[in-house]
């Protein structure tokens, strides 16, 4: 585990890459993950490349999570522009402490959805994105400045949480922000199956 003096200090794991042409990946755990969640995932999908995995200081029936949400699939708008300032300041530290250039944001679900409010709050922050279970539940407009910023989205079919239209919402705003979307509807519910795997692995392979 790692830390650093802070005040915007995140509990959190950092992996020096064993392969410095990869683009260092910031990984962010879906509800109830932690640091060490994700750690594996990126080994596997972009292996040898640098990992930065915090810890969502928000806590729902003690479980992490990176904002509060009001109900399912309704997001705390206040709390998630507000932790959304506070997780860039941290990965704009950790850049710094670990000299890292810009990270390709992997983030699951809650995580996934505090990746696209980083990228559309600071659109220079991330060299990319890939959203696992990622939803849209409002209208962000206006929207930044995108343009050319490759975006990954993986959604389930099935999923019981995140509704393919909202999913599918995201890839429109993204899309008209000026990102080069790839959107994939895969035949899996919340969790992640070995398609998601592949898909994940191919793009980062180009992007990462």
């Amino acid at each position: 585990m790692a830390t650093f003096a802070s005040d915007r200090e995140f509990i959190h794991r950092f992996i020096p890459a064993a392969d410095p042409a990869r683009r260092p990946l910031l990984l962010l755990h879906g509800t109830g993950g932690d640091e060490n969640d994700l750690i594996a995932l990126g080994e596997r999908l972009s292996p040898g490349a640098a990992l930065l995995s915090p810890r969502g200081k928000v806590l729902e029936n003690g479980m992490p999570r990176f904002f509060r949400r009001l109900d399912e699939g309704v997001f705390d708008r206040d709390d998630l522009a507000m932790r959304t300032e506070e997780l860039i300041g941290f990965v704009e530290q950790a850049r710094r402490e670990y000299q890292l250039g810009s990270p390709v944001a992997l983030g699951f679900s809650n995580g996934a959805n505090i990746a696209w409010s980083m990228l559309f709050a600071d659109p220079g922050l991330f060299a990319g994105a890939v959203l696992m279970r990622a939803m849209m539940p409002f209208d962000p407009r206006p929207l930044p400045d995108l343009s050319g910023k490759p975006v990954l989205i993986l959604t389930g079919a099935q999923d019981p949480i995140v509704p393919e239209e909202q999913a599918g919402l995201l890839a429109a705003y993204l899309g008209e922000a000026g990102a080069v979307v790839a959107y994939e509807v895969v035949p899996a519910g919340h969790g992640l199956t070995g398609y998601d795997l592949q898909l994940a692995t191919a793009w980062l392979a180009r992007h990462g």
